[in-house]
This record gives C-alpha cells, sequence and structure tokens, in this order.
C-alpha cells in the first residue's frame, strides 16, 4: 500500500471551472510527485444543489486534461451508513447532542449578547439546545451538533500533567500546512458548536468528509485555501473518532476581476477545454508555478508540471503525520 493517497472531492453542481480545475491539477500533481495514488470523490451529499449528471461532466473534464483517477470515484450519497454509524459513536461519547434552534433564532441569541456578524462570516452557535443548558426543553429536533465545549474539555483532561502547554493552547487545535505555516484555532470560541446532520435530514460536509478521507485511507490533502478555516473541524472529528489525520496543503484560489473567489454561485463560467493543454497552463499559472518551459499537448505539459510542483511546493518525508 503506498504511503500517498490524495483525492479531490469535487460537488457535482456544475461542471468544472477554472478554479476548480486549479485544485484538481494541484491535487493531482502532488500525488504524482509523491508517487503515489490519486482519487476522485463526488461530494453529492447535499443533493438539493447537485446537477443531474454534472459528475459524469466533471469526469470527463479531468479525463480531456489527463487527470484520471486510479480508482473507480465513489459518491457520498452512498455512503449514509458509514456517516450515521460515526454519528452514532460521537453521540454514545457525549460529543454530539440534537439541536432545535433555526438560523434565526441563533441570530437573535447572538445580537442579545452584542455579537455582530462580518459579511461571510459563519454563525458561531451559542450552546441554546446543549445538555448543560437544559437541552431541546420540549422542543423538535431540527440538527445534530459538534458539543466543542465537551471535546476540548476531555483535551485538558487527557493532556500531561507535566505538560508546560497553557490551557488555550491544550483545548486549540493545532495543526501545519506545508503552504500556510503553523496554524491554530479555538473552535468553541471562533467556531462554537457546528452541525453534523442538518436539519433536512442531509449530512454535513465536515463529517461527510472526515468519515470518508479515513474510509479512502487518505494521507493527503491538497485543496483551495478557502477550505483552510475547516480544517481545525475536521481534525477534532479526526481526533473524537479516533481517526488518523491527514497532511494539508491549501493552495491559491482563482479570482475574479471582482476579487472574489470563482465559485458557481457566483456565475463562474466551465473551464474552456476547446485546448485543455491551455487550461492547464491557465491552472498551473494560478497555483504559482513556471510556465516557461511549458507548451505542447497535455501529456508533456504535465511531465514538466509534476517535476515543477515538487520544486516549488516540496515533497517533505510522507510518513510524517500532525498527530
Amino acid at each position: 500500500m503506498p504511503l500517498y493517497i490524495g483525492r479531490f472531492a469535487p460537488s457535482p453542481t456544475g461542471p468544472l471551472h477554472a478554479g476548480s480545475l486549479a485544485a484538481a491539477l494541484a491535487s493531482w500533481l502532488d500525488a504524482r510527485a509523491h508517487g503515489g495514488r490519486w482519487l476522485v470523490r463526488i461530494e453529492d451529499v447535499d443533493t438539493p444543489r447537485c446537477v443531474t449528471d454534472a459528475d459524469q461532466v466533471i469526469l470527463g473534464q479531468l479525463a480531456a486534461c489527463g487527470l484520471i483517477p486510479d480508482a473507480a470515484p465513489v459518491r457520498q450519497s452512498q455512503r449514509g451508513a458509514l456517516y450515521q454509524h460515526a454519528l452514532d459513536r460521537l453521540i454514545a461519547a457525549g460529543l454530539a447532542y440534537p439541536c432545535a434552534c433555526s438560523r434565526h433564532e441563533i441570530e437573535d441569541a447572538q445580537a442579545a449578547h452584542g455579537i455582530s456578524r462580518n459579511r461571510g462570516q459563519e454563525l458561531i452557535y451559542p450552546g441554546t439546545c446543549r445538555p448543560e443548558n437544559g437541552g431541546l426543553a420540549g422542543r423538535r429536533a431540527r440538527a445534530w451538533r459538534f458539543h466543542t465545549g465537551r471535546f476540548e474539555q476531555q483535551a485538558r483532561a487527557s493532556a500531561p500533567a507535566e505538560s508546560a502547554r497553557s490551557e488555550a493552547s491544550a483545548v486549540s487545535i493545532h495543526w501545519t500546512d506545508r503552504r500556510l505555516g503553523a496554524q491554530a484555532q479555538h473552535l468553541s470560541a471562533e467556531v462554537g458548536d457546528f452541525v453534523l446532520k442538518r436539519a433536512d435530514g442531509l449530512w454535513a460536509y465536515q463529517l461527510a468528509v472526515v468519515v470518508d478521507d479515513a474510509a479512502q485511507g487518505i494521507t493527503y490533502v491538497v485543496r483551495g485555501d478557502d477550505l483552510a478555516d475547516n480544517t481545525p473541524r475536521q481534525i477534532a472529528l479526526q481526533r473524537a473518532l479516533d481517526l488518523p489525520t491527514p497532511s494539508h496543503l491549501h493552495t491559491p484560489l482563482v479570482r475574479g476581476r471582482d476579487g472574489e473567489k470563482l465559485s458557481k454561485q457566483n456565475g463562474a463560467r466551465a473551464v474552456d477545454l476547446s485546448d485543455p493543454a491551455a487550461a492547464i497552463r491557465a491552472a498551473a499559472r494560478a497555483l504559482d508555478l513556471p510556465l516557461s518551459s511549458l507548451s505542447g499537448s497535455v501529456q508533456p505539459t504535465l511531465d514538466v508540471l509534476v517535476p515543477a510542483w515538487a520544486t516549488r511546493y516540496g515533497l517533505g518525508d510522507t510518513k510524517r503525520s500532525i498527530r
């Protein structure tokens, strides 16, 4: 079994655009530079947003660019039993609880405490339905949440008595990104009790991605740096479920003329694959890879980019883990 297993995990809400092609290329290059395996996972758990046959379109786009997975793609929509098993384990450990609060109620609770939210910032759940705060109090459960406070209590209790770390350090999630460097986040203060299963019955991204990465043996995660803020939540779930934590590298984002991240939500167009090699070169430029020697068709372009990636981002020790 190889030491390196990486993955690209697109949501089938439309075809790949320039930003998602750059993310796919980055994860493929990292796998090839390590001599490892590269997998594709279709993250179709958010079924209302999925577009019919978009998964096949995405796989066709990847193939046109020479990005061929080393195994058949898996689909989150077929893995609900795995997610339920993980949730059941968290419930049994006292690390997940049902929540009856709507988004509007959370906003009102924050406002009552004088908490304002900047544009794009997530709502920090105030813990209204935590068991120690009275639980559901007779209301109907809407979602399931991860109890960050109890997770941090357990982290403090398990920290070695002789440890020189401060209490804040003991409960913060620390990790090192191969591009961004040392990172830390205090979950309960900066994120709050995040959702594991949504009010509409669908599985939340944070739980699904952790379960899938473990089931597929993913050792390295390479993705856009807009997802870096998700990493501490995923590390917390990995620790709570006693799962391994992959190494992470978060790459630069492709942005539009307005400076915003390209996304399907803001109307990003499907990547132009009339010349796949040119599309790959554009993705390489977004990833800050050298282009002076790039020309020709797809395969020669990829052959040049693999060592360029290794030089630009470094390989490190494939046996190393942050746990």
